[in-house]
């Protein structure tokens, strides 16, 4: 069964894996958003915090239980504890429901990137550029399975030859390309018609300093919540695919390590990413340039690049190729998570797991786009937002779904297996793991109760 799985060859291999899982599209546009509009250096200070205990406790958590049953979510959790196989289920359907509607923002990318390379850059800053393209009818279906077949291919080729090796190449250039475009950022100024002058150091010390204007103990809990829905999309916890790509990290490796270096890989590009867009657009639009919120990608930033003149047109094609890539490497990972359950499930070989995970997701990805023209309505959700397909399919997976993943991989782990479990597994080679009395209290008692606070405010109940 290990070999028809296959592995990791060793520690970087995974490392870079597991940090293209985590840097994807939620790094690149929800978290300079969210850090603008929760008081800049408040936001990051609050992040960084719960980074280094919350989000250290579940990432560890998710591998270990990975690498120790060597068996994908789906299965996982039976092996564990056969009164918790539910829980494999529940956690292998959040990544089922992502990756059509991931696919097709990877399309909506994709689509972006071609349009600056081939020097038409102005015409993504035009107001309706981006609901016309999303609107028609054919251009986005392509697109969408032009991304899909990319990652499918990746994943067809295996844990070694395909997610391995392609992150081995497209990690450290998406890594120069982020500190090439945020270094850049930097340098940029603009002077308005009454003669202020605005740079990009001016949009770093909006994104740094922080701001507690307005911040009451609700406004704070509302940063915290935020900050801890951002470690969910920024370290892809709850997802299955820690677990699946856990459990192809070798039984000798450095786990304690691995981890560690997730972690610092992680926090920096999503620090590089507000450095990359903030500057930018409080520079060219001013501070409510940020109030666009998640359109900031799409409609935004192209504002900015035009505005820059002729180097708009190759710092956004820069730009959007390293989004492309980031959107690679998370949806090869979300697609891996299925087909590793599909493997160890229903015994599937890897070809037959890639193709009925891709038509299937290629499938729903149609429907998705056709939720924006042929299929069109507004359905609103408990948290007051007007949803289409693709809100609904991602307010099912990440606002219900991955909370209670969460939260039952606390209590199965924190009050059943005991925290020395994964404690065990992290340092079964000799390796001391740090934070682990830290590790012990936040997986008990500390986790638990945050999560039940996120899924409570997430559903709009509170």
């Amino acid at each position: 069964m290990e070999k028809k799985r296959g592995s990791f060859t060793g520690s970087i291999g995974f490392v870079l894996a597991a940090a293209g899982s985590a840097v994807g599209l939620g790094n690149i546009w929800r978290f300079p958003y969210l850090a603008a509009r929760d008081g800049g250096g408040l936001f990051l200070l609050v992040y960084f915090v719960l980074a280094i205990t919350f989000g250290f406790t579940l990432l560890t958590t998710e591998v270990a239980l990975g690498r120790k049953t060597k068996r994908s979510p789906l299965t996982a959790y039976g092996v564990l504890n056969k009164k918790w196989k539910w829980l494999g289920v529940v956690a292998s359907i959040v990544p089922f429901i992502i990756m059509p509607y991931y696919c097709v923002i990877g399309g909506w990318v994709l689509k972006y990137f071609i349009v600056f390379l081939t020097g038409n850059g102005v015409k993504a800053a035009e107001n309706d550029f981006f609901t016309g393209f999303i609107t028609s009818q054919y251009e986005p279906i392509i697109l969408m399975f032009i991304f899909l077949a990319a990652c499918a291919v990746i994943i067809f080729m295996g844990v070694d030859s395909g997610i391995e090796k392609s992150s081995k190449i497209i990690m450290p250039v998406l890594l120069v390309l982020v500190v090439a475009i945020a270094a850049f950022s930097l340098t940029i100024k603009n002077t308005a018609t009454d003669g202020t002058v605005t740079t990009g150091i001016d949009g770093l010390k909006v994104y740094l300093v922080p701001s507690l204007k307005g911040i009451g103990v609700k406004e704070f809990m509302l940063v915290v919540m935020d900050a801890v829905g951002q470690l969910f999309f920024s370290l892809s916890i709850a997802m299955g695919i820690l677990i699946a790509y856990g459990s192809y990290v070798p039984d000798d490796a450095n786990l304690v390590k691995s981890i560690n270096q997730i972690e610092i890989f992680d926090t920096a590009v999503a620090f590089l990413a507000g450095v990359m867009i903030i500057p930018g657009v409080i520079v060219f639009m001013g501070a409510e340039g940020m109030g666009s919120g998640p359109s900031l990608m799409f409609v935004s930033l192209p504002k900015v690049f035009a505005a820059m003149g002729k180097a708009g047109n190759v710092v956004g094609t820069f730009f959007f190729a390293m989004v492309l890539f980031a959107a690679v490497t998370s949806g090869i990972s979300v697609l891996e998570a299925v087909v590793a359950g599909l493997i160890d499930g229903f015994k599937m070989s890897r070809t037959k797991a890639t193709v009925a995970e891709t038509i299937t997701a290629l499938v729903l990805g149609v429907i998705v786009c056709l939720g924006y023209n042929k299929l069109y309505f507004e359905l609103p959700l408990p948290n007051g937002a007007k949803a289409q397909v693709l809100d609904i399919m991602d307010y099912i997976s990440n606002n219900i779904l991955m909370p209670i993943v969460a939260i039952a991989t606390c209590v199965l782990v924190g009050w059943i297996l005991k925290p020395d479990f994964v404690i065990k597994e992290a340092e079964k080679n000799g390796e001391k793991m740090g934070r682990k009395r830290m590790f012990s209290v936040m997986i008990k008692y500390v986790a638990p109760v945050i999560l039940v606070v996120l899924f409570v405010m997430s559903v709009g109940i509170v």
